[in-house]
């Protein structure tokens, strides 16, 4: 039995790590490379492996970097069923879907780019040589209906005239559509076949609502072989879900390959008990300042804890109440599938809201902003409020239109409380911001690119780690310890090169035997 890593090795998106046993080839996690475009584009579109020849698909939850590329997988002709927990698949209807409208708006933005561009550059060659051709403002109008809907008929019809060759998204709301049929969702605990003689138990995780600690069992001449793939492992202590598994029963704790991740190998988190006070200063200060604080989130997890825990400041009297706005139509479907599944909240949550009655994510302070016009006319409201909005490293979606009319105002405040990879913009923006809040705010502010235009980066910049979904170094090793696993290798993925060697060499030093693949490398799974 082999495992080769494919994906999310010393780097933190890309998930996927292919089992090969016998004829049968189960694929765990099939997840989008996310940071420089160019670069990530061309990672994603080339599958390292057939997708014919995939048996199964387990999911360990539905986030993009782990779930992204199933669209493709299927379009290239996978047609086995996707292993997952019961809230994921429900996560996923909406998360892939919205993955493809994304593929396909940036696939249609950047095709009425270079017929834009194309058009343009035709103008100027034929001025002075007496043609007649379309100046730039008749070329948008042509390429456009109104100011924000682009006219893909004129597009198309643009493209095939002068023969450009046309950008395609990676997949369509088609290909995102046929691949939902494939899931089957299961809960926790439940022994599922996957293969011949292979068996998959789905554990908490801990990390986002339906994520997975997914114990996979192969059976063959008389002989048992266990596989850990941790996914991405959850904090102790956190609101709303349920902490990771320490106890699992003993057909699953002799592991003879852990797959584990290490996001944060090298790093510490505040504490989840300084969560609450933290949030708690940074609201009041943005008050006193007569300013709004923005906090990009992702829709899917982040957005709903941060609704938790405001809500029970509310209630508290900690902070004033300033109004909150949802602005991710996504975020506002995805906080309905958390709705959905109060089984695997923690007794905290059940003690504290469902058993009296009130929904953890909505108050009369919540509101939840649907339409473009709607996040428009928010984006030029002077008065004080809370803005949590898509997407979480500051990419792509709503965000990046109230970063453009906020980031430039000392009385805002951009609150970070994720993992921002390398290479993105949430990443930029956190870095000059902490450097110039560390020099003391003197002199002019550092100054971002965004929307292709440079602004001054003068609104206060404030990271708040222990809203991390990801455990920390400690954490993760407490699972290790205080689990009642038997954990023979360690194969660490899902980090920066320099977290998951930062990290392998912690285990070792801990008397684990931990090793870093490189992206490609496969191991050999064997028992004495």
């Amino acid at each position: 039995m082999d495992v080769t890593f494919h994906g999310a090795v010393r780097e933190v998106t890309g998930s996927a790590h292919l089992l090969a046993n016998g004829k049968d080839r189960i694929l765990m996690d099939c997840g989008m490379f996310q940071g420089r475009r160019k670069e990530s584009a061309e990672k994603n579109r080339n599958l390292p492996f057939d997708g014919q020849a995939i048996t199964n698909v387990v999911l360990s939850h539905a986030h993009i970097d782990h779930s992204g590329r199933i669209p493709l997988l299927s379009r290239n002709g996978f047609n086995g069923r996707i292993i997952t927990s019961r809230a994921t698949q429900d996560a996923c209807e909406y998360l892939l879907l919205d993955a493809a409208h994304i593929q396909e708006s940036d696939a249609n933005y950047l095709n009425y780019k270079m017929v834009r561009s194309h058009l343009s550059q035709m103008k100027d060659n034929a001025s002075g040589k007496g043609n007649t051709t379309k100046s730039n403002s008749e070329i948008r109008k042509f390429l456009k209906k109104g100011r924000h809907e682009l006219n893909m008929d004129n597009i198309n019809e643009m493209i095939q005239t002068h023969h450009l060759e046309a950008i395609t998204p990676l997949y369509t709301t088609p290909d995102a559509e046929a691949a939902l049929t494939l899931f089957d969702g299961y809960p926790y605990r439940h022994s599922v076949t996957i293969g011949k003689g292979m068996t998959c138990t789905f554990y908490d995780a801990g990390h986002i609502l339906g994520s997975a600690i997914s114990m996979i069992q192969v059976r063959q001449n008389g002989r048992v072989q266990t596989i850990c793939y941790t996914g991405d492992l959850g904090r102790f202590g956190k609101p709303i879900l349920r902490d990771p598994v320490l106890n699992f029963p003993e057909e699953h704790r002799k592991i003879d390959l852990m797959i584990m991740e290490s996001t944060y190998g090298d790093r510490l988190h505040e504490p989840v008990i300084d969560l609450k006070p933290r949030l708690q200063t940074v609201l009041t200060d943005a008050v006193e300042r007569g300013g709004s604080v923005l906090i990009p989130a992702f829709a899917f997890g982040r957005t709903q804890e941060l609704l938790y825990v405001i809500h029970e400041l509310y209630n508290e009297g900690a902070v004033p109440r300033l109004p909150i706005y949802v602005d991710s139509p996504l975020a506002v479907k995805l906080t309905k599938v958390f709705g959905e599944h109060p089984e695997v909240y923690d007794r905290d949550t059940h003690e504290t809201f469902l058993e009296n009655g009130r929904n953890p994510f909505s108050s009369d302070h919540v509101h939840f902003t649907q339409s473009v016009d709607e996040s428009i006319a928010l984006t030029r409201d002077k008065k004080p409020h809370i803005v949590i909005s898509a997407s979480g490293m500051c990419e792509a979606g709503r965000i990046l239109h109230h970063l453009r009319h906020r980031i430039h105002n000392p009385k805002n405040t951009i609150l970070i409380v994720g993992f921002m990879a390398q290479h993105t913009l949430g990443r930029r923006i956190l870095e000059l911001g902490e450097a110039y809040e560390a020099d003391g705010r003197k002199g002019q502010p550092p100054t971002v690119k965004l929307l292709n235009k440079e602004y001054p980066l003068a609104a206060h910049v404030v990271k708040i780690g222990g809203f991390s979904a990801h455990a920390d170094r400690d954490e993760m090793t407490h699972f290790l310890e205080a689990s009642n696993l038997d954990v023979k290798r360690i194969a660490v993925v899902h980090g920066e090169e320099d977290q998951s060697m930062a990290f392998a060499d912690h285990l070792g030093q801990k008397g684990y035997a931990a090793f870093v693949p490189q992206a490609g490398e496969s191991v050999t799974v064997d028992t004495p």
